[in-house]
């Protein structure tokens, strides 16, 4: 199977890439999330695996509008705990660091860390493990990377501090994303949806008061805008539910209190 991903060997999307769908795979590296769609699009990847959401950055708002304007389908999703290392070449001290590269999303979970290290100057670079790769091809001294154990593994780097997030407890979210038209799946125990709602008092609690009452469990609602139309708002809402019939009953009924219902995907809900 060829999956494409943001990043390259040893990123964070490589390790759920991996996870998910075991080591047996064609691996389609790309360092741009906005280049993924059309990876799927020209048939160079059947899926696609991208971050989300992170337990302390938030939403990725960015994705959720490529998944929106390439009518990508979601098929699955996974949890990953993200632990942040401080990388190096060998012979290396914190010390001796001037600059250290990583993803901004990186360097932004890391920000207490380099408190502490006011002399290293911070700055942001595509992707975690290309930061590593570039770092031992060039023998770069006095650089440092952000990155996975597998990226110091791969790319023969020493790790001056490990678990260096600011939040130890720290998840990413990621979709696994298809160009499938076919969306639903009576397997499925999770869906996400977009809709829009009439600019009237009360018409967003009717349509959660809806999906509560069949009995579905509202695990996220994100607002993003139109932008076409300014000042109005698309909602993406993801839900959990023990019953297809419950979910079916429910959209049946929200359809007929929204101005527009789109199903982004269902499928199994996964561990946290």
């Amino acid at each position: 199977m060829k999956v494409a991903i943001q990043g390259i060997k040893g990123s964070f999307h490589h390790l759920v890439a991996t996870h998910y769908f075991g080591k047996n795979i064609e691996l389609v590296e790309c360092l741009s999330f906005s280049k993924l769609p059309t990876l799927l699009h020209n048939n160079k990847a059947e899926v696609v695996v991208m971050a989300i959401e992170n337990s302390i950055a938030g939403a990725i708002l960015p994705n959720y509008a490529l998944i929106d304007e390439h009518n990508l389908t979601i098929s699955g999703e996974y949890y990953l705990s993200v632990r942040h290392n401080l990388m190096a070449l060998e012979n290396q001290k914190i010390e001796d660091l001037k600059e250290v590269y990583s993803h901004p999303m990186a360097l932004l979970q890391c920000h207490e860390f380099f408190k502490k290290h006011p002399k290293i100057k911070l700055i942001e670079d595509t992707d975690t493990a290309s930061v590593a790769k570039r770092i031992q091809k060039q023998k770069l001294k006095g650089i440092g990377a952000i990155a996975s154990t597998t990226a110091s593994e791969i790319y023969e780097l020493k790790i001056l501090a490990t678990d260096i997030q600011t939040i130890k407890n720290n998840a990413t979210r990621f979709f696994v994303l298809t160009k499938s038209e076919n969306k639903h799946s009576v397997s499925a125990n999770k869906a996400s949806i977009k809709f829009m709602v009439s600019d009237e008092t009360g018409s967003l609690a009717e349509v959660l008061t809806i999906l509560a009452k069949h009995h579905l469990n509202l695990s996220k609602i994100q607002s993003l805008p139109v932008i076409e139309t300014p000042w109005k708002y698309a909602f993406f809402a993801d839900f959990i539910f023990n019953s297809y019939a419950d979910y079916f009953n429910a959209l049946e009924e929200v359809e007929h209190k929204v101005e527009t219902l789109q199903v982004l995907g269902e499928y199994t809900k996964s561990k946290r």
